[in-house]
C-alpha cells in the first residue's frame, strides 16, 4: 500500500457529524460493506462545512478525507463537475484531472483501479445530495 494513501486517510479534521447540517447522505458499498455518512452545510450554492463518518477501508477513508477538505467553500456546480470527472475516470482513457482538482490524482490512478468502488463511495454519497439540490 502506498504511504501517501495512509497519510491522506490519517487527516481526520472533518471526521465529524454536523449537528445543524442542511443536507445528509448515507450510503453503503454492497461489494465490501463500507459505510459512509456525509453531513453538509450549504449556503448560497456553496458548501460551507463538510463532515463525514465512516466504517470503511483506508482507501475510502483517504478519499472522503481529501474530498471533505477540497470541496469546502466551493460552488455546488464546480463540485458537480468533479463528481462527473470521478464517475468516468476509470472508464476513460483520460487520466488527468483539471489543475483545480489535480490533488485527486494521488488516489485516482491506475495503481488503485482494484479499489475503484472504495474510492468513489464518498463521491456517490455527495452526488445524492447534489442531485436533490439540483432537482
Amino acid at each position: 500500500m502506498d504511504l501517501e494513501i495512509i497519510k491522506i486517510a490519517s487527516n481526520t479534521e472533518n471526521h465529524k457529524f454536523i449537528e445543524n447540517h442542511t443536507h445528509i447522505s448515507k450510503i453503503k458499498n454492497p461489494v465490501c460493506g463500507d459505510e459512509m455518512e456525509i453531513t453538509l452545510k450549504i449556503k448560497n450554492e456553496k458548501i460551507t462545512d463538510f463532515g463525514y463518518q465512516c466504517k470503511s477501508c483506508v482507501y475510502c477513508q483517504a478519499s472522503v478525507s481529501l474530498l471533505s477538505r477540497k470541496v469546502v467553500n466551493k460552488e455546488i456546480s464546480s463540485v458537480n463537475k468533479l463528481i462527473d470527472i470521478v464517475e468516468i475516470f476509470f472508464n476513460s482513457k483520460k487520466n488527468a484531472f483539471p489543475s483545480k482538482w489535480k490533488v485527486f490524482e494521488k488516489l485516482f490512478n491506475v495503481n488503485n483501479i482494484s479499489r475503484k468502488e472504495c474510492l468513489i463511495l464518498p463521491f456517490k454519497a455527495l452526488s445524492t445530495i447534489i442531485k436533490k439540490i439540483n432537482g
